[in-house]
């Protein structure tokens, strides 16, 4: 990585803000479900610590739109950092008003705050100037290592590291270093997993795939595009009538590229969109009318399973089936068993595959879960991320 991070400049006894992504999933009543994204900030909280540093954090929860709602408070993360640090967390009740100000301007070292989330400020999402130079006054230093957030320009992300020296905090150095090693300079044979609902919101990470894999297997709802293209009934299935052009360009390019282009041979199909519908498996080419295909059947798991033995690299982003209900997490469950077993790097690209392998208690048989679904995406598909774009050359 080509950023500086925390350890490349001063900051000792500074005053640092840092962007972290707590964006965490809670219950209705308000009970944090899932903390890893908090756990995942806090090695560069703890350096910050270390150094006798005014530790101020932000983030954003849920999507408040610009407006204060109490159900998106950020008391929920305070009182949670509170109990990973052993330490206080105090909470301002404001983002950049009176209440931040004071106790930003009283902040001892090795004292840290957090200030409401971010996006109870309108200007936040637009990126707006005026905000971007509140969040700077607060601090002498600005560290991002919110990596879930990193394809958004917005205020607290990239408007305030044009008002002061801007690095990357551990989180962020992991999540590039992990993904750009594996596309930059895999060991092979270099395999990407690609599942999800639709073939348009993954296709440039498809097309910038296709470039450097040796095989690219598909699951998920976006596999019925493909039949629906070679010709094939797909029944009620989730389907882009508009993408079957695109669907027949990519597997003619990956035969072009000499890719092993890898589609589900069976699939389990459902009478209705709910957890104990009626359900059989039937071939990928005889979906009967009025059934939907909701996961990849046992042929495809066992064709799927060998193949993953043989990678050295593996790149997996999107679930391959509705793993929501337990009847259509087997495709999605049985390869990540199958993976968790392989001597490889093996690399979760964030969302919904990193929820479904957490689920099946497999997290710390994989390489690295990165904690950004959208971002992770876009930095596979080659984009640059304006959130990393911001900070400082090494």
């Amino acid at each position: 990585m080509n950023k500086k991070t925390v350890k490349d400049i001063d900051i000792k006894g500074k005053k640092v803000l840092v962007r972290c992504d707590f964006n965490v999933p809670y219950d209705e009543n308000r009970k944090i479900t899932d903390n890893r994204r908090i756990v995942a900030a806090l090695p560069t909280i703890k350096y910050l610590i270390e150094n006798d540093c005014k530790v101020i954090l932000c983030s954003h929860l849920g999507r408040p739109k610009g407006e204060v709602k109490p159900e998106f408070s950020m008391n929920i993360v305070a009182a949670e950092l509170s109990r990973l640090l052993g330490q206080e967390v105090k909470l301002a009740k404001d983002v950049v008003g009176p209440d931040a100000k004071a106790l930003a301007e009283n902040l001892k070292s090795r004292e840290v705050m957090l200030l409401e989330n971010v996006r109870f400020e309108p200007g936040e999402e637009k990126n707006d100037e005026e905000l971007s130079k509140a969040f700077a006054s607060l601090a002498e230093v600005y560290v991002n290592d919110a990596f879930g957030t990193a394809h958004r320009a917005h205020s607290s992300t990239t408007g305030v590291a044009k008002y002061l020296p801007a690095v990357s905090g551990f989180l962020i150095e992991k999540e590039l270093n992990f993904l750009g090693s594996a596309l930059e300079n895999p060991e092979r044979p270099f395999m990407a997993i690609l599942g999800g609902r639709k073939v348009s919101d993954k296709i440039g990470v498809i097309e910038s795939l296709l470039e450097k894999v040796d095989v690219l297997m598909i699951g998920g709802a976006m596999a019925y595009t493909f039949f629906k293209s070679m010709g094939y009934n797909v029944g009620n299935s989730v389907c882009e009538l508009d993408k079957l052009d695109l669907a027949k360009e990519v597997m003619e390019k990956a035969k072009a590229k000499g890719v092993k282009f890898m589609l589900p041979v069976d699939t389990k199909v459902g009478k209705e969109f709910k957890p104990d519908t009626e359900s059989k498996t039937v071939k990928f080419t005889e979906i009967p009318d009025g059934w939907e295909g909701f996961d990849i059947g046992e042929e495809t798991i066992k064709m799927y399973s060998e193949e993953v033995k043989k990678a050295k690299t593996v790149i997996w982003n999107g679930p391959l089936g509705l793993f929501e209900f337990d009847q259509f997490a087997v495709g999605t469950n049985s390869i990540a068993k199958a993976l968790a077993d392989v001597d490889a790097v093996k690399i979760i690209g964030g969302g919904d595959s990193a929820a479904a392998v957490e689920k099946a208690g497999l997290a710390e048989k994989f390489t690295h879960i990165s904690t950004g679904g959208g971002a992770s995406l876009e930095f596979l598909e080659g984009k640059k991320l304006p959130g990393i774009e911001a900070l400082q050359d090494k």
